[in-house]
């Protein structure tokens, strides 16, 4: 593993199915671990200003999903939910995470109930964020993240016309997220044009070509935790259904659920203080606390 510091977390890298695979830790090692795990075509540092806030009590480590950030592109297109829950596995083991936190927001949260589902003496408590079983196979939601993956330009001529790019289809981000997401998604090539860090093409034959035999039915997964979870949906987001956040807290007595009024899917940019009195409450809470 290597390793490089800066003020905003501590870059590092390490090997995961023989891919170079870049986290970012805050915090010291010797504090309580939280692990976070972005969404689809976000970053690590997606969680920097919730990570900043916890690091005085907790040792967070957010990775790039393979494909994403500063991780290495799949040759392999393997970008499905066995791949990234595989690579959690590794990241754990490689770490030393004997116990942690695990949160999860949209993709990362699938990954997040399947992992914990299947490990739950590795994870103590779960948060998902505005994901649910059947919220990336049907609904306004999933099409609507269908249409931005397959209408998503291959580049920009500008840094101007990117920034209206997010600001179209996110438009409940705060400007600091959006000043984030521009940073950490995006890169001038040699002819001044804006391209994507993460690997645009394979992500988006993955997701709108999916194999059938990899999609992943989440609700055996959900009944199966064994930790406190937490579910916190955004209270204009078309991804969770209020219904389906209900139902899983029906079948689950172990996971409660949380609303944030004004925001969408993306809850932790939309809504960072209300995501992060929430996230920091049931950390501190008795059914959490060791």
């Amino acid at each position: 593993m290597t390793s490089d510091t800066t003020p905003a977390g501590r870059d590092r890298f390490v090997t995961l199915d023989g891919l170079r695979a870049h986290y970012v830790e805050w915090g010291e090692a010797d504090r309580p671990p939280v692990v976070m795990l972005h969404g689809l075509r976000s970053y690590a540092r997606t969680f920097e200003p919730l990570a900043g806030r916890l690091a005085d009590r907790y040792r967070v480590l957010a990775p790039d999903a393979r494909g994403r950030g500063e991780s290495d592109w799949d040759p392999r297109g393997a970008y499905h939910t066995e791949s990234y829950v595989g690579d959690l596995e590794e990241f754990a083991d490689r770490l030393g995470l004997e116990r942690f936190v695990l949160l999860g927001h949209s993709m990362g949260g699938t990954t997040a109930c399947v992992y914990a589902a299947r490990h739950p003496e590795r994870v103590g408590a779960a948060v998902v964020e505005d994901i649910g079983p059947g919220s990336s196979l049907s609904g306004a939601g999933a099409e609507r993240i269908r249409r931005e993956v397959a209408d998503t330009p291959r580049d920009f001529p500008s840094r101007e016309l990117a920034r209206a790019y997010w600001r179209g289809i996110r438009p409940n981000i705060s400007e600091d997220a959006l000043d984030s997401r521009l940073r950490h998604t995006l890169a001038p090539d040699e002819e001044g044009r804006w391209r994507w860090k993460f690997d645009l093409a394979g992500i988006a034959a993955a997701r709108l070509d999916a194999d059938p035999a990899r999609q992943v039915d989440l609700w055996p997964y959900v009944e199966a935790l064994r930790c406190p979870t937490l579910v916190v949906r955004g209270g204009e987001s078309d991804f969770l259904p209020a219904a389906t956040a209900a139902e899983m807290a029906r079948r689950n007595p172990r996971i409660r659920t949380v609303e944030v009024p004004g925001a969408g899917h993306y809850v932790h940019d939309d809504a960072p203080d209300l995501f992060h009195d929430h996230l920091a409450g049931f950390l501190g809470s008795a059914e959490v606390a060791p």
